[in-house]
């Protein structure tokens, strides 16, 4: 006996992320957003020019499979290719043409549009979004595209988990280093006005789970504020009292928002933890240079200096 014909693939993957959602207690919107999103990175992943477009951002907790990913509703990329919009355009036209997939999923190529990213940016990069649907849910998709940043240490090549255990986009991507590196720059560059606290999670929640050498992150952080002119300074604006009591309100809104009970309510806890993992290294830049011990996940700096 034969087995049953699927005849509407996008009912059907549609009705397993309902299912996931409930499972796993999360707005199902959260999880149709980042299928489409691995979906399209296998897409791109497929093709020759992939090894030109870096993958950032929140995306990469879910390749590192950090158990306190944060929901995101975006791509955010680093773009080693020409950065003409005509160029980039063609590009994410080829990916989204592709002939139809088992994965339920259906990109409208003809929906793209781009334009200049201008807010929280010195330096130049491209929005892209396009329109797509599983089934009857419609969706669209924004992916950020930076242009310029070196990568200490080099882009490694990672896998992205599945949601429905359809073939993963195999893709390189920032390092941690690289990742916190950035972040930080942009919260010493920015000071009390710094209005983005999903780079506290960020950097928190990374501190928290994975060991670091020091030398590496200390040099990627060194790479990054000199190349985009910010100047190290200590100590940094946002471990001042100041800023915590004046960002509380927000970080409660913030914490609220991405819906992850276990993060405390206290801002100034969030602020302890990024100074004790981050201050030591600015101090050393400064001083010296370099810096030479290793931090051990959610606890502290160990090891002498050379």
């Amino acid at each position: 006996m034969s087995g049953k014909v699927i005849r509407n693939i996008g009912a059907s993957v549609r009705q397993r992320l309902l299912n996931k959602a409930r499972q796993d207690k999360r707005p199902f919107q959260e999880l149709l957003q980042y299928y489409a999103m691995e979906r399209f990175l296998y897409r791109l992943s497929v093709f020759s020019f992939a090894d030109r477009f870096i993958l950032k951002g929140a995306l990469l907790l879910r390749a590192w499979q950090a158990p306190l990913a944060r929901p995101t509703m975006d791509i955010d990329m680093l773009g080693r290719t020409a950065n003409a919009p005509e160029n980039i355009t063609t590009i994410i036209h080829q990916v989204l043409a592709v002939e139809e997939q088992e994965d339920g999923i259906i990109f409208d190529p003809d929906s793209i549009t781009i334009e200049p990213i201008t807010e929280d940016a010195d330096y130049e990069g491209l929005r892209v979004r396009f329109r797509g649907h599983l089934d009857e849910a419609r969706l669209t998709i924004q992916l950020d595209i930076g242009f310029g940043d070196k990568v200490f240490p080099e882009p490694v090549q990672e896998s992205l988990p599945s949601l429905l255990n359809f073939p993963p986009a195999e893709m390189y991507c920032y390092s941690r280093e690289s990742m916190i590196a950035e972040k930080f720059e942009v919260m010493a560059k920015l000071g009390i006005l710094n209005s983005r606290l999903k780079d506290f999670y960020d950097i928190w929640m990374l501190s928290r789970q994975y060991n670091f050498e020091g030398s590496r992150l200390a040099e990627a952080i060194k790479q990054t504020f000199e190349q985009r002119g910010t100047i190290l300074v200590e100590p940094q604006e946002i471990f001042s009292r100041k800023f915590i009591e004046e960002k509380q309100v927000q970080w409660t809104a913030f914490r609220k928002r991405i819906g992850l009970e276990f993060l405390p309510e206290d801002f100034n806890q969030i602020v302890q933890q990024l100074e004790l993992f981050l201050s030591p290294i600015v101090k050393a830049l400064i001083e010296k240079g370099s810096y030479g011990e290793s931090w051990i996940a959610s606890d502290t700096w160990q090891g002498n200096q050379p």
